[in-house]
């Protein structure tokens, strides 16, 4: 049973990727004694569950309704209330985290949905996605694999033994041209990923500077940096997110940023992954925070789709990366803060 609040990590990837050896790395160590897993795989055998036994005594449970993307639910949601509400076992100490293997073809956004109905357990959520060293973005071809990596908080670059020095060197900014928000976690010491990946999460997420000079863009990700062109209310702010979800519908891929409305000192910490917002909340910064910003991922869309959005003229796009694009400062966003 917790005694506090959880971690929860969504662990999503592409199919041979790397998930399961990451988790099972992680699960003989000895960080893992305050943990419990869930395993979801398509199909009746729970082979990675199987595999996972291996890296240590651990709780866990097995979905067995299909992709869990699919038919996410009650299933999902009792699982999770049985593992906090559960003894422990004497002398295991009270359980700090929980991680969700999903299926190599999970959607992580209907995860994420299912995890706010549960938030009587107050979990800090985050995703941790996998990147194929020896794939790069060529699985990118499929949507599973741009939702995954869009959705991530941190992005764990897998298989760096198997690719030649100047893979794993351009491997963070490969990573950043798809989701220039995520930690990127790219280090040949493979206990330091493991347990990096799963580090306590913070309550308040700290502030970092987002890396300039974006170079390797996917060719159906578009990146846009939209800034407020004036004051903005709290009222005009959620009716552009909610037109904005509606215009791009499932095209809609991330959104992360600092806004402030007029009727709040502090700034606003917006954020969603898909068309499934995160209460906004007024968010804590020191002297020389940001000027207010949002990062906008999105597939198989253009600048001109976002600028009618209502209220119109609320966001002036000042950094837009396409790959139909010709101009020469498109793969670059400027150094900007993100949270």
């Amino acid at each position: 049973m917790s005694d506090g609040a959880l971690d929860f990590f969504v662990l999503t990837g592409f199919l041979g990727s790397g998930k399961t050896t990451l988790l099972r790395d992680f699960l003989g160590s000895p960080e893992a004694a305050d943990t419990a897993i869930i395993v979801n795989e398509v199909g009746q055998i729970g082979l990675d569950g199987v595999v996972l036994r291996e890296g240590g005594d651990v709780p866990m449970a097995m979905l067995s309704n299909g992709c869990v993307c699919c038919q996410v639910g009650s299933d999902l949601a009792f699982t999770i209330d049985r593992l906090i509400m559960s003894p422990r076992l004497d002398g295991a100490g009270p359980l700090r985290r929980i991680i969700l293997e999903t299926s190599g073809l999970s959607m992580p956004g209907p995860v994420l949905r299912t995890l706010a109905t549960l938030a009587e357990h107050r979990m800090k959520v985050a995703v941790v996605g996998t990147f194929d060293l020896t794939r790069g973005t060529e699985v990118g071809a499929f949507e599973e694999a741009i939702a995954q990596w869009a959705a991530s908080h941190r992005i764990v670059a897998t298989k760096a033994d198997l690719v030649a020095p100047d893979v794993f060197t351009e491997a963070p900014s490969a990573i950043a041209s798809i989701n220039p928000l995520a930690e990127v976690i790219a280090t040949t010491d493979r206990a330091s990923a493991v347990l990096t990946a799963f580090a306590p999460l913070a309550t308040t997420p700290p502030l970092r500077e987002m890396s300039a000079g974006l170079t390797s863009a996917h060719p159906r990700i578009a990146l846009c940096l939209a800034r407020p062109t004036g004051d903005v209310s709290y009222s005009d702010l959620a009716a552009w997110l909610d037109n904005l979800a509606g215009a791009l519908g499932e095209r809609l891929l991330r959104i992360k940023g600092l806004v402030r409305v007029t009727e709040a000192k502090q700034p606003l910490l917006v954020e969603s992954v898909g068309t499934m917002f995160s209460p906004p909340r007024p968010l804590r910064v020191a002297d020389g925070a940001p000027s207010p910003f949002l990062v906008i991922i999105a597939r198989d869309v253009e600048q001109a789709e976002l600028e009618p959005v209502a209220p119109a003229g609320l966001f002036q796009f000042s950094s837009w990366k396409t790959p139909d694009s010709s101009r020469s400062d498109r793969l670059t966003m400027k150094a900007e803060w993100v949270v």
